[in-house]
């Protein structure tokens, strides 16, 4: 008889980066993962007596220890030697490349921006992946991207054939919050501003109305990311790690390029020549270590940003969820702040913090920064299939750590050992509650060497998601209408967003009048970005 199981792994993972919360969908009689001795001979047929090393990249936030106890349970398990690669997060592609460059090619290829899948196809350093192996091998990952996800199965073919699997994130429907100092406005006597004028009352208050009430003149309005709600009150998104494109009278177009994009920038003009942008908005307002946090904001020099995601502003009491008790059993309890909230009461006891939603521009438009729902692709290495079985074997370990059907075995996949990292609530349905000390630990889950698997699009029902929607923060994002590169985005993307910066903060700080912005979008296209619209709407039309 068949199980179905429903799984949350909830309770204090808003201390965490979130990773794949894992919900079942259906069981089946064995487990994945615990496999008979006919599928390990399948794995292994054409060189039964080895054992693979298999190198593998992932998200991380904290470097894996080699004798990690998770790695070991699942090399274990799979009868493999795991080799993961501790790239730092805020460098992968860097590093990543680097390492390419010198000729090594991780079998099990995490692609954290989905249009660098094709320049990494163009490059050879990946695998055709055949899909038939993919729904032999990795079934329960697939039938979750399939039953979830379906317009996005197929998002990593190139020319029909498969090299990248898609890792959706379903927690990308909300949008990246709009966030002020609370204590900020109540001092000044000001509300969450609605519109765009609102906005600018607002933000010349916090830079020459003192109010941290320090007495010097050190505080500003905004600095990079909240310029992107400003642009999002024109209807686009300027300043990200990609060129955001939008659907304009039924064509793809590209938002740094368009006209009303002039009067947006005449606002931030004027406002960093009034002083009431952060200067060092140049170098962004984040310094270093995880990159989520606004340091700015943090530091007290602004009052609004746009930083991160709804998980990075959670306050004390937002809303109740599962913890572990001293009485030995899970219980109800407030969360706690999280990422900046905590860094900021940590030197501001009396700092608070208020989400307002997108203020509306002149012509009533509004948003704020939407991350794709085609967050990254699982790609193989191009060595890893000069070895027999070892594509099979790298299949069904992903599939384990990403879909395992059973749910005590996904949650221990993600979270480690009932009993010492976890354990389940009471409650129906069941929660999972992290232990102490680990619900202390920023990305234990790296520590040891758990969560080593992808982002599936399961909806999310925990109390977190509740409480985001109850926000309104699946509402007013704005999105990149194109998810993966064309052949002339692979090629000249880098370009092409470096001279787009260069020009934009130019027009801000004044360094170049705003009657050249139209010289900047012809400069723009001859150097590539013609080609990449005509292509983006090829694919339009197709």
């Amino acid at each position: 008889m068949k199980n179905k199981g429903w799984l949350r792994v909830t309770a204090l993972l808003a201390m965490l980066i979130p990773v794949g919360m894992i919900s079942i969908l259906s069981g089946c009689d064995l487990p994945l993962g615990q496999k008979t001795t006919t599928d390990k001979q399948e794995a292994h047929s054409a060189s039964p007596n080895s054992r693979y090393h298999i190198s593998w990249t992932m998200h991380q936030n904290v470097p894996v220890p080699e004798d990690a106890e998770m790695l070991k349970y699942v090399e274990d398990k799979f009868d493999v030697d795991l080799d993961v690669w501790n790239l730092e997060n805020n460098k992968y592609e860097s590093l990543l490349d680097m390492k390419l460059a010198q000729g090594a090619i991780p079998d099990l290829f995490r692609i954290r921006q989905p249009q660098d899948l094709l320049k990494y196809q163009q490059q050879g350093v990946l695998a055709e992946i055949p899909v038939d192996m993919l729904n032999t091998y990795a079934p329960n990952l697939m039938s979750v991207i399939r039953e979830n996800a379906p317009a996005y199965e197929n998002a990593g073919m190139i020319d029909g054939t498969y090299y990248g699997i898609p890792v959706i994130n379903p927690t990308n429907i909300y949008r990246t919050p709009v966030v002020f100092r609370q204590d900020w406005l109540d001092k000044l006597g000001l509300s969450v501003p609605q519109t765009l004028a609102d906005f600018e009352k607002v933000i010349y208050a916090f830079t020459n109305d003192d109010p941290d009430g320090n007495g010097i003149k050190d505080t500003y309005g905004l600095s990079s990311e909240g310029m992107n709600v400003v642009f999002g009150a024109f209807g686009q998104i300027v300043f990200a790690d990609q060129l955001y494109f939008s659907i304009k009278d039924g064509e793809q177009v590209i938002g740094a390029l368009q006209p009303e994009m002039k009067e947006a920038l005449q606002y931030l003009r004027k406002w960093y020549r009034d002083g009431v942008i952060d200067p060092e908005f140049i170098t962004g307002e984040n310094k270093g270590s995880y990159k989520h946090l606004s340091h700015a904001f943090i530091n007290g020099r602004i009052g609004m940003t746009s930083m991160g995601n709804y998980y990075h502003w959670i306050q004390d009491g937002d809303y109740v969820d599962w913890s572990y008790g001293s009485n030995g059993h899970a219980v109800e309890t407030p969360v706690q702040s999280t990422f900046n909230v905590k860094e900021l009461t940590a030197k501001n006891p009396e700092a608070r913090v208020v989400f307002g939603r997108p203020f509306s521009g002149p012509y009533g438009q509004r948003g704020s920064k939407g991350y794709d729902m085609l967050m990254s692709f699982t790609a193989i290495g191009a060595d890893a299939v000069k070895e027999p079985g070892k594509l099979a074997t790298i299949l069904r370990i992903l599939d384990d750590v990403s879909a395992n059907p059973d749910p005590n075995e996904a949650a221990t996949l993600a979270l480690g050992v009932k009993g010492k990292h976890w354990t389940w609530t009471d409650t129906f349905p069941q929660n999972t509650v992290i232990l102490p000390p680990y619900d202390k630990m920023f990305s234990y889950q790296n520590a040891i060497g758990a969560n080593l698997g992808m982002t599936v699009p399961l909806k999310q029902t925990g109390r977190r998601e509740q409480w985001a929607s109850t926000l309104g923060l699946d509402q007013d994002g704005i999105y990149n209408s194109l998810e993966v590169a064309t052949p002339s985005l692979a090629k000249n993307g880098a370009e092409l967003i470096k001279l787009k910066n260069k020009a934009y903060i130019s027009f801000i700080t004044g360094e170049r009048p705003l009657s050249e912005f139209d010289d900047f979008v012809e400069e723009f296209l001859a150097i590539g970005g013609a080609e990449v619209l005509s292509e983006a709407n090829e694919r339009v039309s197709d």
